[in-house]
């Protein structure tokens, strides 16, 4: 009796385990619905028998194989255990319809609150793959569905889209750290290259790129400027101000600093991509092809005189202009967030933008620079 105590003990204590652990979340725009499936697994059977207490029979351990009264472990034992849903909405819940694999498995009935159970068969759906389906109506007249797939089998591995799987076993941390240092990379590496290399010689569209960035690399205001604003983006703190209440801090790629003490980043790499992408590199390239224009002589008015031209021309100054704002919204949206110390301490945004606006007022009204071949263009700078 002592023994038996214990082992009844034993698989109440298990029980408990089992009801708070097999659940999964649906949600839902105007309900929240949570379904939670107590689905027995095979070595689990003798247990889910006290849970679902649904057939269930008092189940003592026995020696004797001939006793019909006696359920054996190995043996198997289905039962029906209930589905439970958690629906909630602003108005009274008038149904809850749940089916399986397309099959209406019935209607939920309140068991209190937001508790709704349905008894089922989990027999039925041992092998495979299933989809359960819930639809929950109100008395307001709305309705929401949610679907969810679930499998009894504790071998099988459901099989995922590229998407699916590229979602769910991607490290982002480190995908996102890998394409910053990539971009850092290449814009440094590029603006470093085309410093030592020679002019470019030849009339092609890939020349003509080569030179402008030639250019930009040596003429000194323009490369030494460029290159300390990406540096600065990859090492040096994008802002420094109060970054909570009462705390000050500087915010890095890698990281934040707040007192002292160093909080390790991962969305700060995912918006550093976005910086390098979306403001760093367009700026070099329009400041190549502005300089690209100087080159051969033509002016910021001048140069819209071009025929066939002037809607090209046109078009990558409203791109630039466009991504002017957009820097001056990150400038506000930091203004608003950290206040006005960060505002005025942000290097790789009030400080980039304010740079920004110099290269390419420079661009435009700095002499003519010249280009040789073979060798570097020989500019004031």
């Amino acid at each position: 009796m002592e023994c038996g105590a214990r082992q009844q003990q034993q698989q109440q204590r298990h029980c408990h385990r089992r009801r708070g652990s097999s659940s999964s979340t649906l949600s839902v725009p105007i309900l929240t619905v949570l379904v939670m499936r107590a689905a027995p697994r095979p070595q689990d059977r003798t247990v889910a028998a006290l849970c679902g207490q649904q057939r269930a029979r008092t189940i003592q351990p026995c020696d004797d194989d001939d006793d019909d009264d006696c359920i054996h472990p190995q043996e198997p034992l289905i039962v029906s255990v209930p589905n439970r849903i958690l629906a909630f909405s602003e108005a009274t819940i008038t149904a809850v319809h749940v089916t399986v694999d397309g099959e209406p498995l019935g209607e939920g009935r309140s068991a209190g609150g937001p508790l709704y159970v349905l008894l089922w068969d989990p027999s039925l759906y041992l092998t495979g793959v299933h989809t359960i389906r819930v639809k929950v109506e109100d008395s307001a007249g709305r309705s929401s569905v949610r679907e969810q797939h679930f499998t009894l089998e504790g071998n099988l591995t459901p099989s995922f889209g590229f998407m699916q799987s590229f979602i769910l076993l991607t490290d982002h941390y480190i995908l996102a750290r890998a394409a910053f240092i990539f971009v850092i990379l290449l814009n440094v590496g590029v603006l470093l290259a085309f410093r030592f290399l020679p002019a470019p010689s030849g009339r092609g569209l890939t020349s003509q790129a080569c030179m402008s960035l030639h250019l930009v690399s040596s003429m000194d205001t323009f490369y030494y400027s460029l290159l300390l604003f990406n540096l600065c983006t990859a090492l040096g703190p994008w802002f420094v101000g109060e970054l909570i209440d009462g705390h000050s801090g500087a915010c890095f790629a890698f990281g934040v600093f707040v007192d002292g003490h160093f909080l390790e980043g991962s969305l700060t790499y995912v918006i550093g991509v976005v910086q390098l992408l979306f403001f760093n590199m367009p700026l070099t390239c329009y400041l190549c092809w502005s300089l690209h224009h100087r080159c051969r002589g033509n002016t910021f008015r001048s140069h819209f005189l071009r025929p066939g031209c002037r809607w090209r021309t046109l078009a990558f100054h409203l791109l630039m202009l466009l991504l002017l704002t957009w820097q001056a919204h990150s400038c506000y949206f930091l203004f608003e967030t950290y206040g006005a110390v960060a505002f005025l301490l942000s290097p790789v945004r009030t400080w980039a933008f304010g740079l920004s606006l110099l290269l390419v007022y420079h661009a435009w009204t700095c002499p003519a620079p010249l280009a040789r071949d073979n060798s570097k263009s020989v500019t004031p700078s």
